[in-house]
């Protein structure tokens, strides 16, 4: 059996590979190609090219680079016209994916997308293309497979694999001794993004957001993940220029137990902000895109929902304060994170609202989504 799959980021890499590691459990033989990074390669994916050459933000930003992804997924449907996979899966990504989908569904190919667009909040109109694109789809979010149902496309709800894998009850302790932090004092885990641009454009007001709380927080420390060696090696050049002298230690791929360690996070809008819920840590989202790409989004009305991190759109209620483009400044941001360092029982009731919605969340994930794509490809035969 042949499976070929395109993931265009790191967290999409770290979705596919376990689902790819669920089925070499259930289909002995199984072989993987497409795109996709380290954790799908150890799972046994044979790349075509880097994953980074998709990995690609924002409305401008992918105007820059639309030839050379229109002719990357050319490539790609001429490659897998010729030599037809048994099953594509797409994993997010939807403005690269969708378009493949439909190309290699039309040749014949049966499709799936593993994760649901968020066309409940924003750019509706995408549901029609991916109706046309995905023999199924598998969606995170319990909220979306009824959504979806309305607009006429067959979709299951698998949970969250990130649910599963954070515990309930998170260890601070035993986080901070594997981070080598004070096993008391305040700590900021600081989540600038795990893009390059992302890092390039929210790092600098993070970092020094970050300086300025250390001047209202006494003996803060910041702990900071990286998500590659190219974001590792830039987070540490702005660390040089806009936070010298503050006690920051950066922990390359080490996300789960920074958040763990930390008392309050900073985090920029994306999957963070759910590691963050799932990690129990009051947190405040930050987020700065190109000016034109906001531009466009808020003056077409592409945003549907008045909050778009997604601790806040699984929680009852709002417990995440957001402040984007104009707002995210150091100033705001430092304003934001301080109560969380003084007000006891506020982050004790953030913590609460958090674990109830990581219950929501658990189920086994890569196993359940595993069945889902065995049963459509046994329904194309």
């Amino acid at each position: 059996m042949r499976i070929a799959l395109v993931a265009a980021e790191p967290s999409g890499d770290r979705l596919a590979a376990g689902l790819m590691a669920a089925l070499n459990a259930r289909v002995p033989g199984v072989r993987f190609e497409g795109v996709g990074g380290e954790r799908m390669a150890a799972q046994g994916l044979k790349s075509r090219f880097p994953m980074e050459k998709l990995s690609v933000m924002g409305l401008v930003e992918v105007v820059r680079h639309l030839p050379e992804l229109i002719a990357l997924r050319r490539g790609l449907v001429r490659h897998w016209r010729t030599h037809p996979p048994d099953l594509f899966i797409g994993i997010d990504a939807p403005d690269f994916n969708l378009g493949l989908e439909k190309a290699l569904r039309a040749g014949g190919v049966p499709t799936v997308h593993y994760v649901s667009p968020t066309v409940w909040a924003w750019r509706e109109n995408r549901v029609k293309r991916l109706r046309r694109a995905a023999d199924r789809v598998l969606c995170i979010f319990p909220f979306e497979p009824e959504f979806l149902a309305r607009h006429g496309i067959d979709a299951r709800y698998v949970g969250h694999p990130l649910a599963a894998a954070y515990p309930l009850a998170p260890d601070r302790a035993a986080a901070r001794r594997a981070l080598a932090l004070p096993r008391r004092g305040p700590v900021l885990a600081l989540l600038p993004g795990s893009r390059m641009a992302e890092v390039e454009r929210i790092g600098p007001p993070f970092l020094e957001a970050a300086v300025r709380l250390a001047g209202r927080v006494p003996d803060l420390r910041v702990a900071v993940p990286t998500a590659t060696e190219a974001t590792d090696a830039r987070l540490r050049a702005l660390v040089r220029r806009h936070a010298a002298g503050l006690p920051i230690t950066v922990h390359p791929g080490r996300t789960a137990e920074v958040l763990t360690a930390a008392d309050a996070a900073l985090v920029a809008s994306g999957t963070a902000t759910l590691e963050a819920l799932l990690c129990k840590r009051p947190m405040v989202v930050g987020y700065r895109m190109h000016p034109l790409t906001y531009w466009i989004i808020t003056g077409l009305g592409l945003l549907k929902t008045e909050r778009v991190a997604m601790a806040n759109l699984l929680s009852p209620e709002p417990m995440a304060p957001e402040l984007l483009q104009q707002a995210c400044t150091p100033d705001r941001l430092a304003g934001a994170l301080e109560p969380f360092f003084f007000d006891e029982e506020r982050r004790m009731r953030v913590e609460r609202v958090y674990a109830e919605a990581h219950r929501r969340l658990r189920m086994a994930t890569d196993e359940t989504a595993a069945q889902v794509v065995l049963e459509v490809l046994e329904a194309k035969r």
